[in-house]
């Protein structure tokens, strides 16, 4: 079965925008962040994300799929194997992405978020499992949702996280093919003040 994960998780995490109507001002490009040690990390934003190993980053792809890349980015896109191979099980992927607030009129918290979310994964076939709720990382406020959707045999698990900061909303979405899954994912995610590495450092980049 071939799993259209990374055409998917392009249209929820960056098209969103396209739904909205835009603020004229724009802010300056976000950093990228970099990977240090197969370690992400974003200081604009004080978070990291340990990159399982031997997964695919699709970010570069996805990311020139975002358009203004002041008001929505990508930072991270991974895959466990290639989105265009066949495979036969769900397609692990973890997509970290980042909408300016501008985008969204009258958004004033991260739960609002799954409203305009929830349209575009419903049209897509998944179901909520759960409201919006709160899924404090590390001590931070964060708010998650979960959906799932039956393929054949197969079930896909999402879990999405949003949080505003710096007048964006950042989103997390995790893909697995059950819940533990899932959360082991969610695990090498943390949220603080990375610190500055100090050398063997690179920008995200398509391996």
């Amino acid at each position: 079965m071939k799993l259209l994960v990374a055409v998917w998780l392009s249209f929820v995490a960056c098209n969103l925008a396209g739904q909205q109507t835009p603020n004229p001002s724009s802010p300056p490009a976000l950093a990228p962040g970099e990977v240090v040690n197969g370690i992400y990390r974003n200081a604009e934003f004080g978070f990291s994300y340990r990159i399982p190993y031997g997964w695919v980053d699709r970010t570069d792809e996805m990311k020139k799929d975002s358009g203004d890349s002041a008001k929505s980015t990508v930072f991270l896109a991974l895959f466990e194997h290639p989105p265009e191979a066949t495979t036969n099980d769900v397609n692990s992927a973890v997509v970290i992405a980042a909408e300016s607030l501008s985008l969204y009129p009258g958004l004033k918290n991260a739960a609002q978020y799954f409203g305009p979310l929830g349209e575009v994964t419903t049209a897509k076939g998944l179901t909520a499992v759960n409201e919006p709720y709160e899924f404090p990382v590390d001590g931070k406020p964060v708010v998650r949702r979960d959906d799932t959707k039956q393929m054949g045999s197969l079930a896909m698990h999402q879990s999405t996280l949003a949080m505003l900061s710096r007048g964006y909303v950042l989103s997390l979405t995790f893909i697995g093919s059950n819940d533990e899954e899932v959360q082991r994912l969610l695990e090498w995610l943390k949220i603080g003040n990375p610190a500055k590495p100090a050398k063997n450092s690179s920008k995200v980049s398509q391996q």
